[in-house]
C-alpha cells in the first residue's frame, strides 16, 4: 500500500507543478495583456480627451481676461449710467460669463476650477466693495475710476494670479 501511495505520489507530484507552473504563465500572460488593452484604451481616450482639455482651459483663461476689471471696464461702457445700474450691468456681465463656461470645470483639475470661482467672486467683491464706498449720487463713470484705482493700488488683478496657475498646470501635461 506504502509503494501504491508512494508511485501515486511520483505521477500526482510532477503533474501539480506542472499545472501550477501552467497556471501561472497564462495569468502572467493574460495580465500583461489586459495591462496593454488598459494602455492602449487610456492612448485612444488621451487622443480624443486632450484636445478638449486645451480647449477648456482657453475657454477659461478667456473668461478670466473678460472679467478681469480692466477689461470688463472698457468692454461694458458706463457712459450714461448710474453707479447703481453700471454695477448691476458688471456683476451681470461676470454671472454670464462665468455661467457661459460653467461645463469647463469637467476637464479641470478640482484646484483649477476652486481658482477660478475664487478669481470670480473676488471681482465681484471689488466691484461691490467700490460701489458701497461711493457716494447715493454717484455716476458710472466714478464707479469705473475707483475700480482701476483700486486694481492699480492693490497691484493685484484678481484674475492673474489664476491665469498663471492655469498656465503652469497646462504646461504639466506637456
Amino acid at each position: 500500500m506504502t509503494d501504491y501511495i508512494f508511485d501515486l505520489l511520483k505521477v500526482i507530484l510532477p503533474a501539480a507543478l506542472v499545472l501550477y507552473g501552467m497556471y501561472s504563465l497564462v495569468n502572467t500572460y493574460l495580465t500583461k495583456e489586459y495591462q496593454k488593452r488598459i494602455l492602449e484604451l487610456r492612448m485612444r481616450n488621451s487622443e480624443v480627451v486632450l484636445p478638449i482639455r486645451l480647449q477648456a482651459y482657453e475657454r477659461v483663461c478667456l473668461l478670466l481676461e473678460r472679467i478681469s476689471p480692466s477689461n470688463l471696464l472698457v468692454r461694458v461702457s458706463s457712459a450714461g449710467q448710474t453707479a447703481a445700474d453700471y454695477q448691476r450691468v458688471l456683476l451681470s456681465e461676470i454671472r454670464e460669463e462665468f455661467n457661459h463656461n460653467l461645463s469647463q470645470q469637467m476637464y479641470m483639475s478640482d484646484q483649477s476650477w476652486q481658482m477660478v470661482k475664487r478669481a470670480k467672486e473676488d471681482v465681484v467683491t471689488l466691484v461691490n466693495r467700490v460701489y458701497h464706498e461711493l457716494p447715493e449720487n454717484a455716476k458710472g463713470t466714478d464707479l469705473a475710476k475707483r475700480i482701476l484705482e483700486n486694481v492699480l493700488a492693490s497691484e493685484k488683478d484678481p484674475t492673474g494670479q489664476t491665469i498663471s496657475f492655469l498656465k503652469q498646470e497646462i504646461n504639466q501635461v506637456f
